[in-house]
């Protein structure tokens, strides 16, 4: 209702406001997209102090839909089908996780094959990962790679680069284990500033390599 010092042609606003619907907020539903036998909690709170002061400050993933994209960082074009989020599993879990290899992978390789094709030559193309650094015992790039491999029908090749040293920025990578096919697909679990993705490309290329590169987390808001 409009008061009664309202000046002449004053518009009621009381009415106007009535009829405006406020949009829903429901979260969608994550728990459908990571269903597993075991049940994992996204949001399992961890139960030591020392990986609650980790969590802090740790990049974390949601596994939200529909965040695939080409990027470009440093000359070098990747595709992710994930992107870091707020909340949800931290990065140092994810891996830790022998459930999640398989997750990667059964995304991973439909996304492959809309953007390679439904049918790729085992003799034609071939599958690595970046270099090994910290964990070169139970590396979960490698474990994925290897399934996506299989999935796919590719040969893999393991520790087709070594890198030597742990900075990522400017490394020369050095060729180890080359596959002999003109065609490689380069996976990555996670990537940040793409340095690392830029020495693949550059060691690759310069052997006469062509290299598509994904990445299943983007580690970039």
């Amino acid at each position: 209702m409009i008061e009664q010092n309202a000046k002449p042609g004053a518009i009621a606003l009381d009415e106007m406001l009535n009829d405006i619907e406020v949009p829903s907020l429901d979260v969608p539903e994550l728990g459908a997209l990571l269903v597993s036998d075991k049940s994992k909690d996204l949001f399992e709170e961890k139960k030591r102090k020392a990986w609650k002061e980790l969590d802090a400050a740790e990049a974390r993933c949601d596994f939200a839909p529909n965040r695939m994209r080409i990027t470009n960082r440093g000359g070098v074009f990747f595709i992710t089908l994930w992107k870091k989020s707020v909340y949800g599993r931290t990065l140092t879990d994810i891996k830790g996780d022998d459930d999640m290899v398989g997750f990667f992978a059964d995304n991973i390789t439909p996304l492959i094959r809309s953007v390679l094709g439904s049918f790729l030559s085992p003799d034609d193309f071939a599958v690595v990962t970046t270099p090994k650094r910290r964990h070169k015992e139970r590396n979960f790039a490698t474990l994925i790679a290897i399934r996506i491999a299989e999935q796919l029908g590719l040969p893999f090749f393991e520790d087709c680069a070594f890198a030597p040293s742990k900075h990522r920025v400017g490394t020369v990578f050095t060729a180890n284990n080359i596959p002999p096919h003109r065609n490689i697909i380069v996976f990555d679990d996670f990537v940040t500033t793409g340095q690392t993705l830029v020495s693949m490309q550059n060691l690759l290329v310069s052997l006469g390599k062509n290299c598509t590169f994904f990445v299943g987390i983007n580690n970039k808001l």
